[in-house]
């Protein structure tokens, strides 16, 4: 039997039972639009925190007190024998390649102006943190630099903040309480919106030895280090690794390269990718039992006529293949059409939703297409087995 023989005979099988064969379809449709669906929801989270990590640039290397062996995260005090310092931040910044250090504080204080008072972030830092994280003043000026420890008691506001302190009046020089003391406000940055839920806009920045008074720390949580693009990330890393051992006398402290951050975060967010995308295939058993089911009556339908193929002298192994490629085309057929169907409903929810972390993972999709042509022919093997076992005579009987 020609190749075209067989498809024309598969093709009539299909379209004669139109109704069966369109649930048989949209099972497997389903199925796929779910794996499309979900790793389009796991991929656009992934590509959204990847995003919000490297908006602050790609050259900067982190330093968190306390030794660990995964990924550090500001903050990270447990286990440090010896706190990072101001000091230590100055002694980084002496590194050659070396172009900013901010030491960070970070914490949460009464905001007060006039009759108007708030609890807010505060985080104390450097005066290089508009270039370490690519923040711009929106008026006035950031931070002077009067050294870490000797640093006047100045403030800068976050967007947000300075709306709701002083509307539409310039906040320039006016004087705010936080805690128990009193800084002079001398700029408001630019609106930067939020990071992985972290409002930087509700946010009020002050020197670092300033924040350490403020919450009665001994040290600093984070020193962030911004190096030449000209330079190696391990090589710079090194350089400092040197410096703070020097001054340590041991290796309290973490040192991690944004690619190394990345690295990691990348890969836990492909495996969360993968596990809803797992989920999502779990829908493809439900397709691939409605294929074995009805395969199996097709082939209870058809015993005459594949009695008389047997008759006429047409080997098994082309009995079995008659049944396989109605299969496979079941399968591919709710393949392609989950596929179309989700990626409109994902179209459309970016229309609607434009700020709704979704993207089109194709390597799934054409996974997910392949997979349903597979399980196609999987679901519909026994059945064929089954339609090229049987004896010519007896499938004839059953005229």
């Amino acid at each position: 039997m020609r190749v075209t023989d067989s498809l024309s005979l598969t093709i009539g099988a299909i379209t004669s039972h139109r109704l069966r064969s369109g649930l048989t379809i949209l099972g497997i449709a389903v199925g796929i639009a779910a794996v499309v669906l979900l790793t389009a929801l796991g991929e656009g989270v992934r590509q959204f925190v990847l995003g919000e990590f490297t908006q602050f640039g790609t050259n900067i290397i982190a330093v968190t007190p306390g030794k660990t062996t995964t990924f550090g995260v500001s903050g990270a005090t447990i286990s440090s024998v010896r706190h990072l310092t101001t000091d230590d931040a100055a002694a980084l910044l002496r590194v050659n390649a070396v172009e900013a250090v901010v030491p960070v504080v970070q914490g949460n204080a009464r905001v007060e102006f006039g009759q108007k008072n708030r609890r807010t972030t505060i985080i104390g830092i450097g005066p290089d943190m508009p270039a370490v994280w690519r923040m711009n003043v929106a008026a006035g000026t950031f931070l002077p630099n009067d050294g870490f420890e000797s640093a006047r008691a100045f403030a800068v506001l976050g967007a947000r903040l300075q709306t709701e302190l002083f509307g539409n009046n310039s906040p320039l020089g006016a004087r705010i309480r936080i805690g128990s003391d009193r800084y002079r406000v001398v700029g408001v940055m630019e609106s930067k919106g939020q990071m992985l839920g972290f409002d930087l806009d509700d946010t009020v920045f002050i020197p670092t030895g300033k924040a350490t008074e403020l919450f009665n720390r001994e040290g600093v949580m984070e020193i962030d280090v911004i190096y030449r693009n000209n330079d190696s990330a391990d090589g710079v890393s090194a350089d400092l690794h040197r410096v703070l051992l020097v001054r340590h006398g041991q290796e309290d402290f973490t040192i991690k390269t944004q690619e190394q951050m990345l690295s990691v975060l990348d890969s836990i967010l492909r495996v969360l990718t993968f596990g809803v995308a797992a989920v999502g295939g779990i829908s493809l058993l439900v397709g691939a039992v409605g294929i074995t089911t009805i395969m199996t009556i097709a082939v209870a339908e058809r015993t005459s006529e594949v009695g008389l193929f047997r008759a006429i002298g047409a080997p098994r192994s082309q009995i079995r293949s008659l049944f396989l490629i109605e299969a496979a085309i079941l399968g591919t057929l709710g393949g392609a059409s989950g596929i179309v169907g989700a990626v409109l409903l994902i179209e459309l929810a970016q229309l609607a939703l434009p700020s709704l972390p979704v993207k089109v993972a194709w390597i799934y999709v054409i996974a997910a297409l392949l997979v349903s042509a597979v399980i196609g022919l999987l679901s519909g093997l026994m059945p064929a087995v089954k339609a090229a076992r049987m004896d010519p005579v007896e499938a004839l009987r059953t005229e």
